[in-house]
This record gives structure tokens, C-alpha cells and sequence, in this order.
């Protein structure tokens, strides 16, 4: 792309009566707003939703009820530094890693 443009600013200078140059800043103006227009809808709500599941999995503790991103429902049973044990049936517990987390069905104590 940037080729092109040289090449289009290169033909007006050698054409007698051309246009005046367009500055830097004028040219890189369409490509510095599509940036603005992605980061503020694509990449900071995301950082966002991030920064939240983040804080729901650093909340997590024994007896909370969860849901895993793979549609498993369970309890908690221990929290480990990389994972969490989770109890899905009677005598049946599995480790999952804390990122797989989908929500905490388990409703915020409120403090009296």
C-alpha cells in the first residue's frame, strides 16, 4: 500500500501544474481512525470482559457452585494456585484449570 502511495506522489511531482504534497499526517489519518474505531469496539471491551473473569476466578472458593466453559455443573471443593478440584458427582472430582471457569452459580454471601 505504502509502495502505491509512492509511487502515486512520485507521477504527480513529475507532472508540471501537479498538486502540492499532502503531508504525512493527512495520509495516515484513515488509518490511524480505523485503529481508534477497532481498539474502542473490539479491543478494550474485551480487555474488559478479561479483567472481570479474572477477578470471578481469583473470588473462587470451597463450596461455591460453577458451570465450566464445557457445560459442567459442580462444586468446589479445594482452590489450588493453577487449578481447582471440583466435585461433579458423588466420589467423583476432577481437577480443571481456573481459566475454565464459565460462571459461579453460587449467589454472593451478604454480610450482616
Amino acid at each position: 500500500m505504502m509502495i502505491f502511495s509512492a509511487f502515486l506522489s512520485f507521477f504527480h511531482q513529475a507532472q508540471p501544474g501537479a498538486r502540492p504534497q499532502t503531508s504525512i499526517l493527512t495520509a495516515m489519518f484513515p488509518f490511524i481512525l480505523v485503529f481508534v474505531i477497532f481498539y474502542f469496539l473490539l479491543i478494550r471491551p474485551q480487555r474488559v470482559k478479561q479483567k472481570k473473569h479474572q477477578e470471578m476466578v481469583e473470588q473462587l472458593k470451597s463450596g461455591d457452585k460453577i458451570v465450566t466453559s464445557g457445560g459442567i455443573y459442580g462444586t468446589v471443593m479445594g482452590v489450588q494456585k493453577d487449578r481447582i478440584e471440583v466435585k461433579i458427582a458423588s466420589n467423583v472430582k476432577i481437577d480443571i484449570t481456573k481459566n475454565s471457569v464459565a460462571a459461579i452459580l453460587t449467589p454472593p454471601k451478604q454480610e450482616k
